[in-house]
């Protein structure tokens, strides 16, 4: 059973195809990367599968459920995650408070809870925070756990949401461009972490520029163009394919992406 399929979706903005009839089926416990020059679709390809734009056609099933027309909320449950190209980061809370709210769809009790400060909720909040301690683990922040997210550098806030994303116990979890920004060596942590993550048995589908990285994590790759699935196969496939070459990579980047090393 795949982990992750999508079948035929398709979503169009102002008369403008940005997805056009992508199919693709993830396995379990690998790295899918989706590639493609600006404009390709990958992002709006995200929304799609993580419910926040509808496709116009056929569907997306979640480790054998069709899940199509679930709410983000309604899939976290089901144990998709994703993490966005730009910071989203509650810089007014702590690191581990950021973490935290990734908890939130294995929290029970409820305002009145709350309230009325019952056991269950102390029991509870023990336990988002001992999860959240360990998801800043996985990502090599513990020891950041109770500094203020403001004061993270940028390659630390990258991680600090994989670390949120992490929280919620993804069976799939989307990358969304995780290395954009960072400098070499923040990106081999990157790297570090995304291997870490699927050795954990999790599955990562991953949206990324950096050919480098994508060539030494990928089990396989999905290459868009304006919208359209141009190429799917392992990393020498793609990184030989003429036509990607000629639509994405380019001299420069085929070269690049032949330098990677796993």
């Amino acid at each position: 059973m795949s982990a992750l399929s999508a079948e035929r979706l398709s979503v169009a903005f102002g008369g403008v195809r940005a997805v056009d009839g992508v199919s693709f089926d993830v396995a379990a416990g690998i790295v899918f990367s989706i590639i493609g020059p600006n404009g390709a679709g990958k992002t709006t390809l995200f929304n799609l599968i993580s419910g926040l734009c509808r496709s116009h056609d056929g569907g997306v099933w979640l480790c054998g459920e069709d899940v199509t027309a679930l709410a983000p909320e309604d899939l976290a449950r089901r144990g998709l995650s994703r993490t966005f190209q730009n910071l989203q980061i509650f810089s007014h809370l702590t690191v581990i408070e950021n973490v935290m709210v990734g908890r939130h769809r294995h929290e029970a009790t409820g305002i009145l809870a709350d309230l009325l400060h019952l056991p269950a909720v102390a029991r509870q909040n023990r336990g988002t925070r001992k999860a959240a301690a360990e998801a800043l683990g996985r990502v090599g922040l513990g020891d950041a756990a109770e500094r203020s997210a403001s004061g993270l550098a940028y390659g630390h806030l990258k991680r600090l949401e994989i670390a949120r994303a992490l929280a919620s116990e993804p069976k799939v979890l989307l990358l969304d461009e995780p290395a954009a920004g960072c400098n070499p060596v923040e990106t081999r942590e990157i790297e570090a972490i995304i291997r870490g993550i699927v050795a954990d048995g999790v599955t990562v589908v991953l949206v990324e520029h950096d050919m480098r990285l994508v060539m030494n994590v990928s089990d396989r790759i999905h290459v868009l163009a304006n919208g359209r699935t141009l190429a799917e196969g392992t990393a020498v496939e793609i990184r030989t394919n003429a036509a990607v070459i000629e639509a994405y990579l380019g001299v420069r980047g085929a070269r690049e992406a032949a330098g990677a090393v796993g």
